[in-house]
């Protein structure tokens, strides 16, 4: 009966650590289904639909009141690690529409961007079929005459699961293409032992790895662009904070950040 009792004691302890594992993976399966009921990037919502998000919760409120000061409109993207580069992708694109001078500019310097990559030593067989698709977006949206057209096509296109995910990448690429084309610079930034190479290799270039501001400065070098991020979280104060990045550039993109996600912000 004692044997009996060990062998009971030890079948429950091993079966421990296997409960934990299912728990963990129901919950991870609880927050994709979560995520993917989510659009990739929702519509246009006024800036005060943030009030229904912190009802309950006063330091929110204040700082949601700071933001309705000077933004209007909020566009919501899908909260999966991929949401700075999926808005930064959006609202740089989005605003070049109409703008057919900048937009030709910018389709220059994307379509010479491949060269770039391949001359750092990414493998050309891995980069093409991103470069293809994200060339082919820029070329669909640049042959669209009416503006109305194409900002149904620019939502409908990030919104395809394929092609967004493909744009998403292809940014990823180019932003580890800056950093590593100026790793002398951005190796100040990261912590440990790890080559700037090796960072680009574990947090930039996979899918679903959250961005912090070095994947921002590099994200907007490439592009050759600025970003205003927002700052709301529970800090001091009534108002959000503000950075432009990289610093002293005029910013064309504005995102909102809240603790691990970022969202498209309207004037």
């Amino acid at each position: 009966m004692a044997e009996q009792g060990e062998n009971m004691n030890k079948s429950d302890s091993t079966s421990e650590p296997n409960q934990d594992e299912l728990i963990l993976a129901q919950q991870r399966q609880i927050e994709k289904e979560i995520s993917d009921s989510i659009p990739l990037v929702g519509d246009k919502e006024l800036i005060t639909s943030l009030n229904n998000e912190y009802s309950a919760d006063n330091i929110y409120l204040e700082k949601v009141r700071d933001l309705a000061t000077k933004y209007k409109f909020i566009r919501r993207t899908r909260p999966d690690g991929n949401c700075f580069f999926r808005a930064f992708s959006y609202a740089n694109i989005e605003r070049l529409l109409g703008k057919p001078d900048e937009f030709e500019a910018f389709y220059k310097v994307a379509e010479n961007s491949k060269d770039g990559l391949v001359k750092l030593g990414f493998q050309q067989l891995t980069v093409d079929d991103f470069y293809d698709t994200y060339m082919e977006v820029l070329k669909r949206l640049k042959n669209i005459e009416n503006l109305s057209e194409a900002y149904k096509e620019l939502h409908s296109v990030f919104n395809e699961q394929g092609f967004s995910d493909y744009m998403v990448v292809y940014l990823r690429l180019l932003t580890s293409g800056q950093l590593q084309k100026e790793h002398d610079f951005y190796s100040c930034f990261i912590e440990g032992d790890r080559t700037v190479a090796d960072f680009c290799h574990q947090e930039v270039e996979p899918m679903y790895k959250e961005s912090d501001h070095i994947h921002i400065i590099a994200a907007c070098a490439a592009l050759q662009t600025g970003v205003k991020v927002i700052y709301m979280d529970r800090g001091i104060g009534k108002a959000c904070t503000e950075h432009d990045l990289p610093e002293g550039t005029s910013p064309t993109v504005h995102l909102l950040y809240r603790p691990g996600h970022y969202d498209i912000l309207y004037q």
